[in-house]
C-alpha cells in the first residue's frame, strides 16, 4: 500500500521541480566558496532557483503556486542541500515561508504573492511590538536571524500588539525595502544564509498584512494547509540536515578511495574501521530519512481523510525533523572524523558540512526540548501542543 502511494506521487509531482533543478545545481556547486565568503546568495543563483519554481512549493495554486506535497519540499530542500548547505537553508526558508500567503485575504495574499518572483522570507518570533493606528498597526523592533533577507522582496517580522488587553502575537508583512538589514551574521556555519538582524522603526502596516499563525486558521482548503506551520518549518530544517549528511558522505566516500594515510600502503577506503564508519553514518541518514517521509506521508492521509491533522501525527512530524537532524549531524560528525588531517582544512568540503550541519541543530524547532514534548504526549501526559 505505502509503496503504491509512494510511486504515485513521485510520479505526479517529483520530476517537475527536481528536473528543473539539475542544471542549477552544478553551478551552486561551483559557487560555494563565493557564496560562504559573500554570506550571502549570489543574484544569479537566486534568479535560476525563482525560475525552478522552489519558492513557490507552499503557496496555494489558485496564487499560481505549485502548493505540493510535503515530501516534494523536502526532496526539493535536501537535493540543494547537498550540493550547498547554505542555499538548501535559504530554499527552505523561502519555500516555506509561503505558507502564510494561505492565511491571508485574497486581495492581500495576491498583493504580495501574486508576483511569480516574489520571495518571502522573515523571523516569526516575536521580538518587536505593534500598536494600534486605526485599520494599521506601528511596528518597531529588532529580529535576529532573518535567513535570506537580503533576496527578499517581503519580509515578515513575529510582534506582539499592545492595546487594552493582553498582549497578542501576530506577525507582519512589509516590502523589503521598509525594513533595515543590520550586518550581524558573522558565524561559524551556514555563513551564505546571509541571516542577518532585521530593524522596522515605527513602520505603518495594514492589519491585513498581519496573521496570526497559532489563532488563525488559514483560508486556503487545500490538504498542504492541515498541516502545522511548526511541524513544516521542522521537517524543512531536517531535510537541510540531511541533505548536508548526504554531501558529507559522498565527499568522504571520494577522499577515502583516494587518500593513504602516512605510513600506510592501504587507502583509507581499504581500513575497516572506516568501513564500518561509512556504513554507520549511511544507516543513520537512511533510516531518519525514511523516518522523516514516513511521518510526512502519514500525516498527508490523515489530512487528506479528516481535513485535519491530531496531535499524535503533529508530535511524530517534529519528532521525526529533531531525529534526522541529530542523526544527520552524527553522522556527519562520523565522515569528518575519519577524514583525519584533510577534514580540517579551508578547502575541504567536510569541514563545511561539520559547521554547516552544527548550526542547523542549533535551530528552535528541531532542539533537543522536542524529545521532551512528544515524549509527554506519547506517555499520555497533559502536554502543551500549540507549539506543534
Amino acid at each position: 500500500m505505502r509503496l503504491d502511494r509512494d510511486a504515485r506521487w513521485r510520479t505526479v509531482e517529483l520530476p517537475v521541480v527536481i528536473d528543473a533543478l539539475a542544471p542549477i545545481l552544478p553551478r551552486i556547486r561551483a559557487a560555494a566558496d563565493e557564496i560562504e565568503t559573500g554570506r550571502r546568495l549570489p543574484r544569479d543563483l537566486v534568479e535560476a532557483l525563482v525560475d525552478a519554481g522552489v519558492f513557490r512549493l507552499c503557496v496555494p495554486r489558485s496564487l499560481g503556486g505549485a502548493e505540493a506535497h510535503p515530501r516534494l519540499l523536502l526532496d526539493v530542500v535536501e537535493t540543494v542541500a547537498a550540493a550547498d548547505g547554505s542555499a538548501g537553508w535559504c530554499v527552505m526558508i523561502g519555500a516555506t515561508s509561503g505558507l502564510v500567503s494561505a492565511y491571508l485575504a485574497d486581495d492581500v495574499a495576491r498583493e504580495i504573492y501574486g508576483d511569480p518572483r516574489a520571495i518571502t522570507g522573515g523571523v516569526f518570533a516575536p521580538r518587536g511590538t505593534a500598536v494600534p493606528d486605526g485599520d494599521a498597526l506601528r511596528v518597531s523592533g529588532r529580529w535576529p536571524f532573518a535567513s535570506g533577507s537580503e533576496h527578499c522582496t517581503w519580509l515578515m517580522v513575529g510582534c506582539l500588539v499592545r492595546d487594552d488587553g493582553p498582549p497578542r502575537s501576530r506577525m507582519v508583512l512589509v516590502p523589503a525595502s521598509e525594513a533595515r538589514i543590520l550586518d550581524t551574521w558573522t558565524v561559524a556555519g551556514l555563513r551564505g544564509t546571509g541571516s542577518h538582524d532585521l530593524t522596522l522603526e515605527n513602520v505603518r502596516v495594514p492589519v491585513g498584512r498581519s496573521v496570526s499563525l497559532v489563532d488563525d486558521r488559514p483560508r486556503a482548503t487545500g490538504v498542504l494547509f492541515a498541516f502545522p506551520v511548526f511541524g513544516l518549518l521542522a521537517i524543512g530544517i531536517a531535510a537541510v540536515a540531511v541533505g548536508i549528511a548526504r554531501a558529507a558522505i559522498d565527499e568522504f566516500v571520494r577522499l577515502a578511495r583516494e587518500k593513504s594515510p602516512q605510513g600506510s600502503r592501504r587507502t583509507l577506503a581499504e581500513r575497516g574501521v572506516v568501513q564500518g564508519q561509512v556504513a554507520e553514518a549511511e544507516a543513520l541518514v537512511r533510516a531518519a530519512r525514511a523516518f522523516l517521509h514516513e511521518a510526512v506521508a502519514d500525516a498527508w492521509d490523515v489530512a487528506q481523510a479528516h481535513g485535519a491533522i491530531g496531535s499524535r501525527e503533529r508530535a511524530l512530524l517534529r519528532l521525526a525533523a529533531t531525529h534526522a537532524t541529530t542523526s544527520a549531524a552524527r553522522a556527519t560528525d562520523l565522515m569528518y572524523g575519519a577524514g583525519g588531517g584533510t577534514s580540517i582544512y579551508a578547502a575541504s568540503p567536510l569541514q563545511r558540512c561539520f559547521r554547516d550541519v552544527h548550526v542547523a541543530t542549533q535551530h528552535v524547532m528541531v532542539a533537543g526540548a522536542t524529545y521532551e514534548l512528544t515524549g509527554r504526549l506519547f506517555l499520555g501526559l497533559e502536554t502543551d501542543v500549540s507549539q506543534l
